[in-house]
């Protein structure tokens, strides 16, 4: 397997790498909120104790690794695995005038309460470190390759990671084969035993088929910003025949459960948005208590062209 991990400071924008990074190199990019849901998925919706988080992450990545490169992106990211031809760990760091900046225009503070929130990140960073891995900031020999953000964007930063990459060859390794996988699963098991954890096999990279490329540019935005999405988990009923059966639904493209939201992209000739646009319609008012959000052609572009990301309308 080929394991590339890319941590940092809060604020350090090291998540835009990381993301930039994997689709350079063709790794499956594993974030917080990814590793968050598949937990939950394994091991329900209680809390894995901070005690067992290590050994149960590992054992839910070693399972993906059997079929994907990873590039995973949190952090403590760099402890998961041990150091390895088969791993590159990388860590962005920034000084502290540019971690503030970032924090005022993300969270559009002023300079004196953009400080305030940024020292209450990294205590939380630092708190999230120490119940995890057991200390407070990691060690600079668990790192192959640091990288300040001084002077550097995201995508600079993830070509440096990209070329790194490419030297050590990671895309050329082979897959976790199915011995290496056990062996790293008997070792967690053991470990989460001791927290009367048990493994239930249930985590999987699900693959959503989109049914057009403009869906899957949102779902790797949302992916992102580590936005939890579903595809297309649940279709409404709008008009029925005598006998109770369903003759019109709705089915929108995505529902983000953090928000409570579902969200229709359109890309579609006018023609065929005057018909949909009549189903939402229908849906609110059948629905009234359905948030769903529209996208239509320019609100979609207005996405692609900020976030910088490849148009994918044809």
């Amino acid at each position: 397997m080929a394991i590339l991990t890319i941590s940092g400071a809060p604020a350090s924008r090291f998540e835009e790498v990381a993301h930039e990074a994997a689709q350079r190199i063709g790794f499956e990019f594993v974030s917080e909120s990814r590793l968050s849901h598949w937990m939950a998925e394994e091991f329900g919706e209680m809390p894995v104790p901070d005690r067992a988080w290590r050994p149960a992450a590992v054992s839910i990545l070693a399972r993906l690794a059997v079929d994907h490169h990873l590039a995973i992106c949190l952090w403590g990211a760099e402890s998961l695995f041990p150091s390895s031809l088969f791993t590159l760990r990388a860590c962005v760091i920034a000084p502290e005038t540019r971690r503030i900046g970032n924090v005022m225009l993300d969270q559009r503070l002023e300079r004196p309460d953009a400080k305030t929130a940024l020292a209450r990140m990294d205590r939380e960073a630092k708190h999230l470190h120490k119940v995890r891995l057991g200390r407070t900031r990691p060690q600079p020999d668990s790192f192959d390759m640091m990288l300040n953000s001084e002077h550097m964007d995201a995508s600079q930063m993830a070509a440096i990671v990209q070329g790194a990459a490419e030297a050590r060859r990671l895309h050329e390794q082979g897959l976790l084969a199915a011995d290496a996988e056990a062996q790293i699963q008997f070792e967690a098991r053991l470990k989460l035993a001791r927290h009367g954890i048990m493994p239930a096999g249930r985590a999987r990279l699900k693959r959503a088929a989109f049914n057009h490329p403009s869906e899957e540019v949102f779902a790797n935005l949302l992916d992102f910003y580590r936005i939890p999405w579903e595809y297309e988990p649940r279709s409404f009923p709008l008009q029925w025949d005598k006998d109770g059966r369903v003759t019109e639904a709705f089915t929108p493209d995505f529902y983000l459960p953090e928000f409570d939201l579902y969200v229709e992209i359109t890309t579609m000739k006018q023609a065929l948005v005057t018909r949909k646009n009549r189903k939402i319609k229908m849906l609110r008012a059948v629905y009234p208590h359905i948030n769903i959000q529209v996208f239509y052609q320019k609100d979609y572009q207005d996405l692609v062209f900020k976030h910088g990301l490849k148009e994918a309308v044809h």
